[in-house]
């Protein structure tokens, strides 16, 4: 059964609030216009994805960051070790609920009374709703944008992730955490696991990691279904693709069955 997603969120406030995310953060911060978002993540030295957001330019000294994935504490806490003298204050909020909002120009963002409305096009994203809901997860899904769900935070690059495709990292502004790794990547290749949209045969809870000749090939992102199916954003080893002759149907050693819908190359 698909459960809930917790609103967890971070406040970034003070005069040197965008300078500060611009030097952490994988998106171009200053290029983001209040009562606007776009994706963003903050990575490790490794370059792997510690957190992956949407980032909402409030003011222009204030920025939401609503996690795909985690708790807000713990980043807000690990966060505060770089900040030293810049003038930012950094919050963690109690979890808001999130709900589906009619559609909205995709990466609008603007205020509600108590919520945040975020939108993405054929329907938006209320953090704060008054009741939680999940219809926002399938188009997502289908959408490719990922959910870090169970233990996959600082697991995986933002490649990976199709994060390039969600224009989420940008290589034209300074040095942040992992950037070196991550430009490596970008120009010279290498990266040998990217992500998939798939069909299961059954559903299973998101953060599950699947097999195929015991090998862990299938890390499984989010996961929600419809009245129909199961749907899933699934990180799959290339080598693992390429030995199938029909790499649209996977069969798992779990007897999990992945139908791949869609691809991203990065």
């Amino acid at each position: 059964m698909t459960t809930h997603h917790s609103g967890q969120v971070l406040l970034l406030e003070g005069p040197d609030a965008i300078a500060f995310a611009q030097s952490q953060f994988t998106s171009n911060v200053t290029s983001l216009a209040v009562g606007a978002w776009h994706f963003s993540a903050w990575l490790d030295a490794q370059g792997r994805v510690l957190a992956f957001f949407h980032l909402a330019r409030l003011a222009d000294d204030s920025l939401l960051m609503l996690l795909r994935g985690g708790e807000a504490a713990p980043i807000a806490s690990s966060l505060q070790r770089f900040v030293f003298r810049s003038k930012v204050k950094l919050t963690a909020c109690e979890p808001y609920l999130l709900g589906t909002g009619d559609a909205r120009e995709s990466y609008a963002a603007h205020r509600e009374g108590d919520a945040y409305v975020l939108g993405c096009g054929d329907h938006s994203l209320i953090v704060g709703a008054t009741h939680a809901d999940d219809a926002w997860r399938l188009p997502q899904i289908r959408a490719g944008w990922p959910w870090l769900a169970g233990d996959t935070q600082g697991k995986l690059l933002p490649q990976a992730m199709a994060l390039e495709h969600l224009q989420a990292v940008a290589f034209d502004k300074g040095c942040y955490p992992g950037q070196e790794i991550v430009a490596r990547l970008h120009y010279r290749g290498g990266l040998k696991r990217h992500m998939h949209c798939v069909v299961l045969s059954q559903h299973v809870a998101g953060g599950t990691v699947l097999h195929r000749s015991s090998e862990n090939s299938i890390q499984l992102l989010d996961v929600a279904s419809d009245d129909a199916s199961a749907w899933a954003l699934a990180v799959i080893d290339d080598g693992l693709m390429n030995s199938l002759e029909d790499a649209s149907h996977i069969d798992t050693d779990e007897g999990i069955s992945l139908r791949v819908s869609e691809s991203w190359p990065a």
